[in-house]
């Protein structure tokens, strides 16, 4: 029987880097992982090769509608949709192969198989139980059906799918329905709609992506209109029927009750996310679960039985990769007697459509109900150089400040690499910044960062180039 410090279930962003840093802080490490490859739903069906799919599928719409009006003529690209997946299957080997070779450069044991965890102190992979000081449980999360709907889901089958299913679909479908228009529905609705689909988005609510920014939602639903998506708004499935090669949705509009159908070729279900611990155990050992059957920690990442952690998506709050990537690195140091500690304000959501979406802190819906007095900052990507020149000027950046102190409470971007301009506004906020001291930041002209800089001097005296 080995015996380790700390055993990881899970290998998934969160599950990796908790095993990874536990294994840097000297303690002898081990992660459990069923699947055959490492890095979980994120590297393997969910973060990465999606991303892959909008990067080429971005790509074939810059062929066909940009490459023109920059004096790039000939004949537009056909798609290779084997080839297409062969490249996203490349993505995730090299990203997955990655991971195993962390482990072994960090003497992380990667244990195979399905854990449970029969007693405490104890984890079981197969017919082999381990001894464990410490076990994070990391296990991710899976697929949340449709509430109240009857609805049966077949990825091999390729016509009623979830997110794994739409990355690895036979053929480009003529006609797909989405349902849910938050982030998984949104960014694969759009890769595609850019490869020749006809894409109907139904959502129960009466606005997109929920929890971010009001005027970023109409912005960006207005934006993906102009694309080509059609929106169902306000609508409550209620049936899916599937054949071979069709399927039916039946919804009901919520404002006058009335029942429609519509068929499509596919039909994806991405109507968010649950936890998964099926088979760990956690009834027998007593684990405190939340309402919502997630793992009740405290503030350090322990479960109601002692020895036993849980981060990512099967505790509260948002399920993202780098937010279990964060609670991965800050358990393994209060395992090791450290200083564990994530900022739970300061958490960016991205969404990787064209043009990206990415918001951090407060929404104004939030700081209103809260009763914060605060001030906007608003400035248009149509007044940045950089954008303009690249077919990019649709959105706009939106910085919330406290109104007495300037300190910056909340950033709501819509326009290109938002992905990646929102970390200026995460690291002033993990510094108490203020508005003002973006604004006094010299930018490098052009980027499309200075729209953020002229956010920021929109709260003050107001931008320059608007």
């Amino acid at each position: 029987m080995s015996q380790y410090d700390v055993i990881v279930i899970g290998a998934g962003p969160g599950g990796y880097v908790a095993a990874i840093r536990c294994a840097q802080l000297g303690l002898k490490t081990a992660c459990v992982e069923g699947r055959e490859t490492l890095g979980g739903t994120c590297l393997n069906v969910g973060c990465i090769p999606s991303k892959a799919l909008l990067h080429a599928s971005h790509q074939l719409h810059e062929a066909e509608h940009n490459f023109a009006k920059m004096g790039l003529k000939g004949k537009s690209p056909s798609v290779d949709w084997k080839q297409m997946l062969a490249y996203k299957d490349d993505v995730i080997g090299q990203n997955t192969k990655g991971i195993e070779f962390l482990f072994k450069k960090n003497k992380i044991d990667w244990l195979k198989g399905w854990a449970s965890i029969p007693e405490k102190g104890k984890v079981k992979v197969g017919d082999e139980t381990y001894d464990a000081k410490n076990i994070i449980i990391a296990s991710g999360s899976e697929v949340a059906s449709v509430p109240g709907a009857d609805v049966t889901v077949d990825n091999e089958g390729g016509v009623v799918v979830d997110s794994t299913g739409a990355l690895a679909l036979p053929k480009v479908p003529k006609k797909m329905v989405v349902i849910g228009a938050g982030v998984i529905g949104l960014e694969m609705g759009s890769v595609y709609k850019r490869l020749g689909a006809e894409v109907q988005v139904i959502e129960f609510l009466d606005h997109i992506t929920p929890g971010m920014d009001a005027e970023v939602q109409k912005q960006f639903q207005k934006i993906l209109s102009k694309q080509g998506l059609e929106f169902t708004m306000g609508a409550a499935v209620s049936k899916v029927e599937g054949t071979k090669s069709k399927a039916k949705v039946t919804y009901k509009l919520r404002k006058d009750d009335s029942e429609h159908s519509v068929d499509a070729d596919v039909v994806l279900v991405a109507t968010g996310r649950k936890p998964f611990t099926e088979g760990l155990g956690l009834d027998a050992l007593g684990i405190e679960m939340t309402k919502r059957g997630q793992i009740a920690v405290n503030d350090h990442w322990k479960t109601s039985v002692d020895g036993i952690y849980a981060i990512g998506d099967v505790i509260e709050g948002p399920m993202l990769a780098h937010k279990a990537e964060d609670e991965g690195m800050a358990c393994a140091e209060v395992i090791a007697g450290k200083h564990g500690h994530v900022n739970y304000g300061v958490i960016p959501s991205v969404i990787y459509t064209a043009p990206e979406v990415a918001m951090v802190g407060a929404t104004e819906a939030q700081l209103k109900e809260a009763g914060k007095a605060y001030k906007v900052g608003k400035f248009s990507f149509m007044g940045n150089g950089r954008a303009k020149a690249v077919f990019q000027g649709e959105g706009f950046v939106k910085m919330l400040v406290d109104k007495e102190t300037d300190r910056i409470l909340g950033c709501h971007i819509i326009g290109p690499a938002a992905g990646d301009l929102i970390h200026e506004i995460c690291v002033g906020m993990e510094f108490g910044a203020s508005a003002e001291d973006i604004a006094l930041t010299c930018h490098a002209h052009p980027t499309f960062s200075e729209a953020v800089r002229e956010a920021a001097l929109a709260c003050g005296d107001g931008p320059i180039h608007a």
